[in-house]
């Protein structure tokens, strides 16, 4: 599903290069749940940000599923985010003056051809992370956790062929989290493939295997069951 081969990043500021990642690789299997953890400043949201074909590796190659993403211009880029991967984000990225209904929804705004059960499917989205009985509130007026709730709802709205999650617990208490990652660990129960960057142990020992990064490299994996 997911391959890192190599994958090295570079930034230049002026005369002075930086690297942050240096040479990471490691494979992602359809229907895994995986974790990478890593502290801050150690190239996480770089890596975060090739995995969702936001950035390109400066060497090495990244293939998503069969495609060399290395190789796709921004319209192949675009389609991959769009229709292949579900994202998730710590600080929930919903539009503030818009339902819980209309914001899962959103992503098929950008599709070729909208869909004619698409407000059936994002209510019964909604309803199966536990918001039935909110789909038209704002995000104003729900919780942290359901904030994450709809955000999980809108990464599934395409049927992507991964859901990546970018600290999605980050910014909940722990009860919320502890459900958050319940949902997460039920939709890899479905054979889902999930893919989830965090800096919080106790978060990724709830995947199926961990990746740990040090300095801008794979350190070492943990297969936890």
């Amino acid at each position: 599903m997911i391959e890192f081969n190599d994958i090295a990043k570079s930034f230049a500021s002026g005369a002075i290069k930086t690297e942050v990642l240096k040479g990471v690789s490691f494979k992602v299997d359809k229907g895994e749940f995986v974790a990478i953890m890593a502290p801050s400043g150690t190239g996480k949201t770089t890596l975060l940000n090739i995995l969702g074909c936001l950035l390109k590796a400066s060497r090495g190659s990244y293939l998503f599923g069969e495609q060399d993403v290395e190789t796709l211009n921004d319209d192949q880029l675009s389609e991959i985010r769009n229709k292949k991967i579900g994202f998730v984000f710590q600080t929930f990225n919903l539009l503030e003056k818009t339902s819980a209904l209309d914001n899962v929804l959103l992503p098929l705004v950008y599709s070729d051809v909208y869909p004619s059960d698409a407000q059936k499917k994002a209510v019964q989205l909604l309803e199966a992370v536990g918001l039935n009985e909110r789909i038209h509130y704002k995000p104003s007026e729900l919780s942290g956790g359901q904030q994450q709730r709809v955000a999980i709802a809108r990464a599934l709205i395409n049927d992507p062929a991964v859901i990546l999650a970018d600290e999605p617990t980050g910014n909940l208490d722990n009860a919320a989290a502890d459900e958050i990652m319940e949902i997460f660990k039920s939709l890899h129960n479905q054979g889902r493939t999930i893919v989830v960057v965090t800096h919080d142990l106790g978060v990724a020992r709830q995947a199926g295997r961990i990746i740990f990064l040090k300095d801008g490299k794979v350190d070492k994996e943990e297969t936890l069951k």
